[in-house]
């Protein structure tokens, strides 16, 4: 606790590099020590960040959705193709029947 009080910032330095999680606390105590303005700035792009993150693994499940559904039309097209009764294919590709349906007529 010394070191916090400390205005030798050599010590700080040495301690960060040694010590993940005394870095963590330096870096936060620092932060804390800023102006009004650098820390609404720190705050603004840590938000900008998280959002960015959360719309990126949005859009990438959404991906994920999308290509499972497309992948199941292609499934019970095929299915369909070959014969196969509106029940089975539903069943199987894990679409409802008035879907199948719905495919069965387009083709």
């Amino acid at each position: 606790m010394l070191i916090f009080g400390s205005e030798d910032k050599a010590n700080w330095e040495v301690l960060k590099m040694n010590e993940p999680t005394l870095k963590k606390a330096m870096d936060t105590l620092e932060f804390l020590s800023q102006d009004q303005e650098a820390r609404r700035s720190y705050e603004e792009r840590q938000k900008f960040l998280h959002d960015e993150a959360s719309m990126i693994e949005w859009a990438t499940e959404q991906g994920i959705v999308k290509g499972e559904q497309k992948k199941a039309l292609e499934i019970a097209k095929n299915m369909l193709s070959i014969g196969l009764e509106v029940s089975v294919v539903a069943k199987a590709s894990g679409l409802s029947e008035a879907d199948v349906e719905s495919l069965k007529k387009v083709r």
